[in-house]
Order: structure tokens, then sequence, then C-alpha cells
């Protein structure tokens, strides 16, 4: 039983280092689109980007933090953001509004996405304030994907 709940607990971290790795991608992404869209919707969009680029920076402590009282280590490098993050880089500052945010809906689709299968991982890992978490993680990240897809109609 006690090696099950160790085996739970390091699978947990693993994904939680994932979490806080599409955070740092997905921040970054969301700040170039913030900087690099053009067009008719600028102000708009302009400002949306920056208001989920700081909701999304906001959460990377708290992330990060998870993993430590969990008792395991945690990003150390860009080069782990890289190797753990589901969020594709974008290096094209020329991308239409629209495929901004196509991709932002979908990276954000991702995150809803592996929040929801963390669920599972915190319960048996028998983390209760992970778990509660993951909830409020969730519920942003889908707010997110909400507002984006409503732009898309």
């Amino acid at each position: 039983m006690a090696e099950a709940k160790n085996n739970s607990k390091t699978a947990l971290i693993a994904e939680i280092n994932g979490l806080l790795a599409d955070h740092f991608a997905l921040y970054v992404k969301t700040k170039n689109f913030h900087w690099h869209v053009k067009g008719p919707r600028f102000r708009d969009l302009h400002l949306l980007f920056d208001e989920q680029a700081i909701e999304i920076r906001d959460q990377i402590d708290a992330i990060g933090e998870r993993a430590r009282k969990q008792g395991g280590d945690t990003i150390t490098s860009v080069g782990m953001i890289s190797e753990l993050t589901q969020v594709k880089n974008q290096d094209s500052a020329s991308l239409s509004a629209e495929d901004m945010i196509t991709e932002l809906r979908d990276d954000n689709q991702k995150m809803v996405d592996r929040l929801k299968g963390m669920k599972e991982l915190a319960e048996q890992a028998g983390d209760n304030a992970t778990d509660g978490l993951l909830d409020d993680w969730t519920d942003m990240a889908e707010e997110r994907v909400w507002f984006l897809s409503s732009l898309l109609d």
C-alpha cells in the first residue's frame, strides 16, 4: 500500500512539473501574441491576451510549490520546460489574429485536459490540497477556452 502511494506521489509530481512547464510556455506564447497582434480588433485582443498571460503567470509559483510540498523537485531550466511542455513553440510574429486565438484556445484546452487527468493522481497520492487547487486551475483554464472560443464564433 505504501509503495503504491509512493508511486502515485511520484507520478503526481511528474505531472505537476508538466503542468508547470505548460504554464511557463503558455505564458510566453500568450505574451508573444499580446505584443504582436494586429488588425481591427487589436486593442481588445491586446488587452485580453495580457489579462490571460497575467492569470497564467500568477499560477506558476503555486504549481511549483505543490511539487516541493510533495517532497519532489521542480523545473530547474528552460530546457526542462521545453522537454516537459505540451505547448508547441510559435516563433512567428506575423500570425493573423484568428490564428493566434485558435492556437491559444487549443493550448488552453490541452491544459484543461491535463488538469482533469491529474485529479485521479492527486486522489491516489492522498494530496487533498493539490486536488482542490486543480479544480480552481481547471476553472480558470476553462474560462480562457470559453473566451477564446467565443471570439471564433
